[in-house]
């Protein structure tokens, strides 16, 4: 017995629905494994940053916490917000710009000690232009804006 053209149509438009749900949670899937969060160093020393993945902390590299080793690409800095510190281990070249006192973007995750090891660092790229994530924790931290730039109120 042949099925009617009917069912043959619905099977066809419940089959192309399954493929349209699945190929959603696919997409959905990958785009949230590579979502990545920012936090601030307060935030992050109130336990709000995820511990097996992947974020960015941005903050003013604090003064005077730079530290490289003999062979020159291993740095240990520390982040601040104004309010906590993270210290962060990395270990390539800085960028240019990277100095004391500015702005930084470090992208990696946290380890048990709680040391952030960053996979990448980013620095201001010129003295007005700080990134908005970092200049945001800055002003909850008590910065403003002008400071952001090197000088301290």
């Amino acid at each position: 017995m042949a099925m009617k053209p009917r069912y043959r149509r619905l099977i066809w438009i419940a089959l192309a629905l399954a493929a349209l749900a699945i190929a959603t949670t696919l997409v959905l899937r990958a785009f949230n494994s590579n979502l990545v969060f920012f936090f601030t160093p307060s935030q992050v020393v109130a336990g709000e940053a995820p511990k097996n993945r992947q974020f960015r902390i941005g903050g003013l590299v604090e003064e005077g916490s730079v530290k490289r080793d003999a062979s020159g690409t291993k740095v240990q800095f520390r982040i601040t917000d104004n309010h906590n510190v993270v210290a962060v281990s990395y270990d390539g070249i800085l960028p240019d710009l990277f100095k004391e006192g500015k702005g930084a973007v470090a992208q990696g995750a946290l380890l048990s000690d709680g040391t952030f090891e960053a996979s990448n660092v980013l620095a201001k790229h010129d003295e007005n232009y700080m990134p908005p994530e970092a200049a945001e924790a800055l002003k909850r931290g008590g910065q403003t804006g002008s400071a952001m730039g090197g000088t301290k109120p």
